[in-house]
């Protein structure tokens, strides 16, 4: 397994990922997991099946009871680990265990980080061991006191940015930008989809054009073709839910099964040589 120097900051670590994919002229592979599914014990097997399979960076979701950004898969994922008992406790322990590995980046909506407060959400999450936080809820314009409590932790505060974002918007939101820059493929939630491809690059080369942090997209990719479209159409990183939350809920070795998609969707992402390089 990867390890990074302990004394390295959540956005370091991050930085660190991306610039060995970049060495490796591949784009990182980002995988998603539902914290506390099937089983917390479980979700920490999948996690570490992700890291030894070619995991640059590991997204990990905790359960909620009104996932607004999920499709059905993760939301009947969030519903299963909630009725398995999984709190947000349970899942920071999950980041815990994976941690020394890879980078780790919490996902979770916005009551979540406010209902604790903002500096107590964001202490325990540092505490943790994880490098940052997505909050797909939060607006840019709402989020400067969640900003200013990742930073002085050294953790990055991860925006999105969606095909729809007028481009002065996507500029704003790029400046404060932390991590990379989740970067939506679609309009819509989460899913499976079968071919988005055309849009790739356009998507992609906003982004990067509003941005100095590296872009990751997101939302819809699921076949390592679709994932090796993506990192040659400019993406630093590559990012998979749904399909391997799905994989998680089949068969009797989740982990091994999870492991199999990761591999796979691994081996799709180098990016397309230059000629005469």
């Amino acid at each position: 397994m990867r390890a990074d120097p302990v004394e390295a900051t959540g956005v370091e670590r991050i930085a660190g990922a991306f610039e060995r994919a970049r060495g490796e002229r591949r784009a990182a592979l980002m995988t998603y997991l539902m914290g506390g599914f099937p089983t917390l014990e479980e979700s920490v097997r999948i996690g570490e099946a992700c890291i030894e399979n070619g995991a640059d960076v590991v997204e990990l979701g905790v359960p909620y009871s009104d996932p607004l950004a999920d499709g059905p898969v993760i939301h009947e994922a969030a519903t299963r680990a909630l009725q398995a008992g999984a709190t947000l406790i349970g899942v920071l322990e999950v980041a815990r265990s994976l941690a020394p590995s890879v980078p780790v980046v919490l996902m979770c909506y916005a009551n979540m980080v406010l209902a604790p407060g903002v500096d107590a959400f964001v202490e325990r999450l540092a505490k943790s061991g994880a490098a940052g936080l997505i909050v797909p809820d939060l607006p840019s314009e709402e989020a400067g006191q969640t900003l200013a409590a990742c930073d002085a932790r050294g953790l990055a505060l991860v925006p999105l940015v969606a095909p729809t974002t007028p481009p002065e918007r996507m500029t704003a939101i790029g400046e404060r930008a932390r991590g990379f820059m989740y970067t939506v493929s679609v309009v819509g939630t989460t899913g499976e989809r079968s071919s988005m491809s055309e849009r790739y690059a356009e998507v992609i080369a906003r982004a990067k054009a509003s941005t100095t942090v590296p872009v990751a997209l997101g939302f819809g990719i699921s076949t390592p073709e679709q994932a090796r479209q993506a990192a040659n159409a400019g993406a630093d990183g590559v990012i998979v839910g749904t399909r391997l939350v799905r994989a998680a809920s089949a068969g009797n070795d989740p982990a091994a099964e999870v492991g199999r998609v990761v591999a796979e969707l691994s081996s799709a992402l180098s990016h397309e040589p230059t000629p005469g390089v």
